[in-house]
């Protein structure tokens, strides 16, 4: 099992180096197979990210003891909606820094520091997908690839968007941190358990992330999406995680 997960962990790693030479993603309107993909992604969250969150929420009621953590009994779902939020917020900041340099440096970018505290937080969300390739809800090779694929499909999208945000510092630092957070996670995972409440509250914050980058990825009008190839996307997946 643990050479799988390398080797999954791989695969996302050869993501983020190589997704930029997919020729399908500058298409508008998008792609039948990027429509597809956030199908997939959206069939993910709800088949298998939400329930995933349920079961971390029954973890963290089960172990609370003592007052440091009461307040999140039963609150997971607030900390995912914060999560959300928080990802949200960093999209805002992305947007407004990068028609402010339009406006004033002539610059089709975001500033450096926002480019900084973008990648950081995603840094922080691809090291904990890596540590939850040893560490998350799938046991078994079928689960571990279906998470694969969800994520990947999602990953593909996620750095399109951060690619369109920070042009060529993207390519040139931010995809390399991102496979390297991948690997870093991975590598924790392997040395360190992680305590499990505190991994309960972190899935919580990353659900609240894919969900926002789902979403803002696939249904803003102006990616044209395709109804009929998102929809097989949705049932394909929903199909494949319902009979696994």
């Amino acid at each position: 099992m643990l050479l799988i997960t390398f080797l999954l962990a791989a695969g996302f790693i050869f993501i983020h180096l190589f997704s930029r030479y997919l020729p399908f993603l500058e298409n508008v309107p998008r792609s039948r197979l990027l429509s597809a993909a956030g199908g997939i992604s959206v069939a993910y969250v709800f088949i298998h990210l939400l329930p995933e969150l349920n079961k971390h929420n029954q973890v963290l009621d089960r172990s609370i003891q003592s007052g440091a953590w009461k307040f999140f009994e039963n609150h997971t779902y607030i900390v995912a909606m914060i999560g959300l939020s928080i990802f949200y917020g960093l999209e805002r900041m992305v947007k407004t820094s990068k028609k402010k340099q339009q406006r004033e440096n002539n610059l089709d970018r975001a500033s450096k520091g926002v480019f900084w505290i973008h990648i950081v937080s995603f840094f922080l969300y691809n090291s904990l997908i890596g540590y939850l390739l040893l560490h998350g809800e799938q046991e078994t090779v079928t689960g571990l690839v279906f998470y694969f694929i969800a994520l990947a499909v999602h990953f593909i999208t996620s750095d399109h968007a951060l690619r369109e945000a920070h042009k060529e510092m993207y390519d040139r630092v931010g995809r390399w941190l991102l496979a390297a957070a991948i690997l870093a996670g991975w590598a924790i995972g392997i040395t360190w358990k992680v305590n499990e409440n505190i991994i309960a509250l972190l899935f919580a914050i990353l659900a609240g992330g894919v969900i926002l980058n789902v979403m803002k990825e696939e249904l803003p009008e102006e990616r044209e999406s395709n109804f009929w190839a998102f929809a097989a996307g949705l049932a394909g997946y929903t199909l494949l995680l319902m009979l696994g």
